[in-house]
């Protein structure tokens, strides 16, 4: 069970990868056939706003569920001497969750609009509500993993890892 779970979190990782390196050698291609030959690579715009919106919300479950977000530490040792991190950590994994909730509703109901109106990518031709879907249900679970995190601060403290161990 354990190597299947960790085999399903690298799947987002991998395809942020994939993304991240067609992305690299599309750019390369597209400057060197602009520069050399005049001639652009026309979908270029469109994949990668199609690969972007890949690489980012593909692994932010993954992060947020390893608390790998980059965060200011300012006042890490006031709540350190305090003896409130585990509720600090709670009450901001549960804020974020819930504060999440909201954008993933709103994009899905925005991706609805644009399925009901027909928009298609401009070159590529793909229907833009796939990425708004895609957008949201990713964004929803990573409300989903955040508010479990909250939760586990509270009710399993033990189980969760220590933030900046």
């Amino acid at each position: 069970m354990s190597r299947l779970l960790k085999f399903a979190a690298s799947l987002p990782a991998l395809l942020a990868s994939f993304a991240l390196f067609i992305l690299m050698v599309m750019t390369f291609c597209d400057v060197v056939l602009r520069s050399v030959f005049n001639a652009p690579i026309e979908v270029a715009a469109d994949m990668t706003r199609l690969l972007m919106a890949i690489m980012v919300f593909s692994v932010l479950p993954v992060v947020s569920a390893k608390d790998g977000h980059i965060c200011v530490d300012l006042t890490d040792g006031m709540f350190k001497r305090a003896g409130l991190t585990r509720w600090r950590n709670a009450f901001t994994d549960l804020f974020c969750g819930l504060m999440l909730i909201l954008p993933a509703m709103r994009v899905f109901d925005l991706a609805e609009r644009s399925r009901s109106y027909g928009d298609v990518m401009e070159y590529l031709r793909l229907p833009l509500h796939y990425v708004g879907w895609f957008i949201a249900i990713v964004t929803a679970i990573t409300a989903a993993v955040l508010i479990i995190r909250g939760l586990g601060h509270i009710f399993a403290p033990k189980l969760m890892s220590p933030r900046h161990a």
